[in-house]
C-alpha cells in the first residue's frame, strides 16, 4: 500500500464519483478503478458499494475514510513541524552564563529572542566560565555567556559586551561618600576575590590594574558567585572590584563608586562549539 492509494480513496470518498474523483487525480478513470480494486484486496474488505447509477461508502469505507483523514492531518502536521525545525523556528537551546550577565546583556537579549522566536525553548544555567567550558565540550549546553580568554582553537566568539570597573564598598566605609574613588586610595584595604582558575581574564585583569598603581590586592576572602562578593561586602569583610553592570544589584549595606582613574574594560563573550551546525543556535547568534 502506498499513499498515493489512500490519496485516491479519500478523493473518490468525497466526489462519490469515479468520473469526477479521475478529473481531480488528472488520471484515467479505469486506472483510478483499478487502483481502488487493489487497495480492496489487499485490505480485504470493499471500500465502495458499486452500481451503474451511484458510488456509496461501505460501512467499513467510512470508517476507514476516518482514521485515513486523522492520518492525512497528521501527516500534514509533521510536514509542518519538520519545516519549522529544518528553519529553526523551533527547538530548545541549552544556554550557560556567567552570574554577572544577568546584570547586564542577558535579560533584554533574552527578550528580544523570545519575542522573536516564541516556539524555541531555552533552558539556563548559571555557571562559571570554566564550568560552561566543560558543559560545552560534553554537549550538555550549546552556547555560553563567558568572561574571555576563550579557546579559540576549540570555540568560535564573540565579544558581546564590555563594560568599566567599579568599587564596591561597605555603606559605613570611610570612602562612601565620595563621588568617585582613587585606586591608590584602597592600598591598605583587604579585597574579596573570586578563584582565578574560574575566571582567568577577569581575575588577572583586576590584579594587573592594582598593579599598575604599585600594589597588589591584599586578599580577605575568596568567593565564587558575584552576588557572594557583594554580600560579603555586606558584611564588611572587604571591598570588591566588580564589573560596572553589579550595581544593578542592588544589596543593603553596600555602596558602589566609580574609579578616578581609567579602567580597563571588561568583556562577556558568547561561545559555542566550531562544529555546531544547529539551526535553532544560527536563529540564537542573528541576534547579535
Amino acid at each position: 500500500m502506498e499513499l498515493r492509494h489512500l490519496r485516491y480513496f479519500v478523493t473518490v470518498a468525497e466526489e462519490l464519483h469515479f468520473g469526477r474523483a479521475a478529473e481531480r487525480l488528472h488520471i484515467a478513470q479505469p486506472p483510478l478503478s483499478q487502483q481502488i480494486r487493489q487497495l480492496e484486496n489487499e485490505l480485504g474488505f470493499e471500500l465502495f458499494h458499486r452500481t451503474k447509477r451511484k458510488v456509496e461508502l461501505s460501512e467499513a469505507g467510512k470508517v476507514f475514510l476516518i482514521e485515513v483523514q486523522r492520518i492525512f492531518r497528521q501527516l500534514e502536521q509533521a510536514i509542518f513541524l519538520g519545516r519549522q525545525v529544518s528553519r529553526g523556528e523551533i527547538g530548545q537551546l541549552v544556554v550557560g552564563f556567567v552570574s554577572s550577565a544577568a546584570y547586564n546583556i542577558l535579560p533584554d537579549f533574552l527578550l528580544h529572542f523570545r519575542n522573536h522566536n516564541p516556539d524555541i525553548n531555552l533552558e539556563l544555567h548559571e555557571l562559571t566560565t570554566d564550568e560552561q567550558s566543560r558543559w560545552l565540550n560534553s554537549g550538555r549546553i550549546d552556547v555560553g555567556f563567558v568572561r574571555p580568554p576563550v579557546d579559540k582553537d576549540i570555540y568560535n566568539s564573540k565579544i558581546v559586551f564590555q563594560e568599566s570597573l567599579i568599587i564596591a564598598l561597605p555603606e559605613n566605609h570611610p570612602l562612601a561618600n565620595r563621588e568617585k574613588i582613587s585606586l591608590k586610595s584602597l592600598v591598605d584595604e583587604s579585597f574579596i576575590l573570586f578563584p582565578r582558575f574560574l575566571a582567568p581574564g577577569l581575575y588577572d585583569l583586576i590584579i594587573s590594574f592594582c598593579q599598575q598603581f604599585g600594589f597588589s590586592p591584599q586578599l580577605a576572602q575568596e568567593a565564587i558567585q558575584m552576588q557572594t562578593i557583594v554580600s560579603l561586602v555586606a558584611a564588611q569583610i572587604g571591598v570588591a572590584i566588580v564589573p560596572e553592570s553589579l550595581q544593578n544589584l542592588q544589596r543593603t549595606g553596600v555602596v558602589y563608586k566609580y574609579f578616578m582613574e581609567e579602567t580597563p574594560k571588561v568583556s562577556i563573550a558568547m561561545i559555542w562549539r566550531k562544529n555546531d551546525v544547529s539551526v535553532v543556535l544560527e536563529r540564537f547568534l542573528e541576534v547579535f
